[in-house]
Parts: C-alpha cells; structure tokens; sequence
C-alpha cells in the first residue's frame, strides 16, 4: 500500500513538483521530426503539464516554448510561421526558435526593448526521426540518452505514439508488470501455440514465475524465471530506466531491440512512444491490432495520437471473442493494455491495491523514484544526467543455466548473444 502523499508525490509532474522537477533533469522524446514542417503550422504539446507550441523555422531549427507570448500572453499557436520565427498575431512579436525577441514592429525603434524579451523556450535536438526536448536548466543541459533503440536510424525502427487517458506511472506499470503477459494477452494461448524449441512456450506451460529485482544504476532490473527444461531456466528480463523508459521481454534477447516511454503530458494523459526495430520480431508475438490506428490528430492539447480505442467505445471488446478465442475480447495488445490501465481512472489511489510477490518490480520501480525525486528535493543529486549510462541495456527472454541469479543470467545472455552489455551495478 502507498500512502496518498507518497502516491502524490509519485504521480504529480508539474512544474515545482518533486516528481516534475525530477522528469525536468532529463531529455524527452516529444514528437517525430516529421510533424514539423519548416514554416509550417505550429503544433500544439502538452509536456509536463505545461502549454507549448513547437514549430520549425526557416532554417529548419525546432522552437520549443511556452505558447504564450511574452507581451501580453496571447498564445503563440495562432502566430505566423514565417521568415524564421514565430510571429504573434496580436502585436507583431516575433521569436526565433530559441526564444529570442526578434522583433517588435508596434514600438518606435528608439523605445525598442526586444533585446530584454524573451520567451520560456526549451533547448531541443533532433536525432533519427525524432523531436527531443530539455526542459530543466537551460545552462547545465546533459547528453542525450544511449538506448539502443533510439540510436539506431528511423528507416530501421518503427515508431509509434499513442496517447493515453491516465496518469503517466499506472500506464508504465503495465509495461514492468510481466505476470499479466500470460492472461491479458496470451490467456487463451496453450504450448501448442510455439514451437518446440521456442522458450516462450514454457511461460504458457507455467504462469507462475518467480521473480528477481536489482536496483542498477540506470533504474531496476527484473528477471521473471520458470523451469525451462532439464537443467534450464526460462528467464524473462526487463528494464525500468529512469525517468520513464522501459525495455520489455517481447523478444529475443539480443535479437530485441526495443524501447518504450511514457511520456507524462499531465497528471492524467500520457504520451507513449513505442520504438522497435523493424527486422527480428518473432512470429505469434501478439496480434497487435490497432498499434498504429488513431483517430486523426486534432488541434487541441489533447489531439495528437489518439487511438481508435477509447472508453466511450469500450475499447471494441467483443464478447463472443472472448468466449471463444480470445482471453480478453479485446482487438489486440494495445487496445488490452490501453483499456486495464485506463479503467483504472487517471490516478490510482493506491491506498486500495494489495500487491502480491508478482508486483516485486512494481513496487521496487516506485521506491527508486520516490527515493531520487526525494534526493533531488533535498538537494542531493547531481544538476545533470549522463545519457552514457544507458548503453547497452538490454532485455528480452532467454533459456540460461539453473544454477545462475540474475545478474549472471544477464551476463550470460548478453555473452552468448555477443552483444556489449551495461554493468549492472
């Protein structure tokens, strides 16, 4: 059970909060680059629960900033794109996409003070296909994260956003909580769904794994494990890292590139970027119906990645499927972990779980980030993070030894799959 001051504390993310001053210390994937057009339409974000606008000037540099104009607070969403900035519509204000006052065409030249205006903007760099955004001091900005997956070139990956209707730590939760892969998504799966020497066959012979969880430097490890034949053992590995990055074992290791963030936009929608890589996905890996089908984007805050799944609809079960051949009734694995977490409402009270030993990471996720954002408030951390310390992180599932612990499980994958692996301690 986590007290309603600790679950505050964990779910919280504006500006001035422990856990968004926390978020603030990193970089944030905040749109594909692909969105932006030079001299195109400003597009609406909600990042952290603040109001932006994004935009790419002339030139091609992304502007990041708060939408509204620093004159007299009109936002900056119905501004003109134009000749290099953004231009406010109500005054003639313009900035460039680093926030700088470019001009002030209403004020006589000699009573001109655009040199001491500036808007709220935020430092972004553009890397492979995607938009990313430092919202924290703009005067100690750390390197970008080494997540394998987003390292690698966009026409190797596939990304996908998609929105949603609750609280940013309940959405990553599904995603660290391995025990729920066997019901929600493969409940009506039996052993004959695999071959016989696909190890993804002993999660549908046993459901039950135990369960190991490291604290790393990057944020927390779990190893989900269940015999695997004599002498072996099954292992499910995945990460946590911080702030809101996971790395699921829905594919081999080594083989398995992946990532996911859930992005807070506020204290009650998230924005999950999902990046995979295109080559290697294994075949029965779930019927992933409706990842990329969205509702068209809208203007609004709120209006960008929508899925055709919502709660008003809900979520397009169908019951006779769910009879018949389909654990969940559901279309898909998105639309069933959308449809759990969203049920939830925007903000667990926490007060009501009772967490039972497949919940070990859960419960370790939240303690390390109730641990740092208290560090930070107590002026204890560093002002920066150094996005080295994710290199080589890995998860997936793999058959390994019985006599290894997590650790050495780790390490032996990461060996036999020839692949550089991140120190765990």
């Amino acid at each position: 059970m986590l007290s309603e001051g600790d679950n505050n504390t964990l779910t919280q993310v504006g500006p001035g909060t422990p856990m968004g001053t926390l978020m603030r210390r990193y970089w944030i994937p905040a749109a594909l680059s692909n969105e932006l057009r030079a001299d195109g339409d400003p597009v609406r974000l909600m990042l952290l629960g603040e109001k932006l606008i994004a935009f790419r000037a002339t030139d091609g540099k992304v502007g990041v900033m708060d939408h509204r104009c620093p004159h007299r607070c009109a936002s900056l969403f119905y501004g003109r794109n134009e000749e290099g900035g953004i231009r406010c519509i109500y005054h003639g204000w313009k900035f460039d996409a680093e926030g700088n006052c470019v001009d002030m065409p209403n004020v006589p030249a000699h009573q001109d003070f655009k040199h001491r205006i500036h808007a709220k903007a935020y430092k972004t760099v553009e890397r492979n296909g995607l938009v990313w955004v430092y919202m924290g001091d703009q005067s100690d900005i750390p390197s970008l994260p080494e997540i394998e997956a987003v390292l690698l070139p966009p026409e190797k990956m596939e990304f996908n956003f998609a929105q949603r209707s609750c609280n940013w730590v309940q959405a990553l939760e599904g995603d660290i909580d391995t025990s729920h892969v066997d019901f929600l998504h493969g409940g009506a799966r039996t052993e004959r769904a695999y071959a016989p020497d696909d190890p993804r066959r002993w999660g549908a012979i046993n459901r039950s794994p135990e369960y190991e969880v490291k604290e790393t430097g990057w944020g927390v490890m779990y190893g989900a494990y269940r015999p695997g034949g004599p002498g072996q053992t099954y292992w499910r590995v995945a990460q946590f890292l911080f702030p809101f990055w996971t790395i699921t074992p829905s594919g081999p290791f080594g083989d398995h590139m992946y990532a996911r963030a859930w992005v807070p936009m506020d204290d009650t929608h998230t924005m999950a970027l999902r990046v995979l890589i295109r080559a290697n996905r294994p075949p029965n890996a779930g019927t992933e119906v409706n990842l990329d089908k969205v509702q068209p984007n809208s203007t609004d805050w709120y209006g960008r990645w929508r899925p055709e799944t919502t709660a008003e609809n809900d979520y397009l079960i169908d019951r006779h499927r769910q009879r018949t051949d389909s654990f969940s009734g559901l279309p898909g694995i998105a639309p069933e972990d959308q449809a759990v977490t969203e049920s939830m409402g925007g903000i667990i009270d926490r007060r009501l779980e009772h967490l039972a030993p497949s919940d070990r990471m859960i419960a370790a996720t939240r303690r390390t980030l109730l641990s740092k954002a208290g560090a930070l408030a107590n002026g204890e951390l560093a002002p920066a993070n150094d996005g080295a310390l994710y290199a080589g992180v890995k998860g997936g599932y793999f058959l390994a030894p019985d006599e290894l612990e997590l650790t050495d499980a780790y390490e032996h994958a990461s060996i036999a799959a020839g692949k550089r692996q991140a120190p765990v301690g």
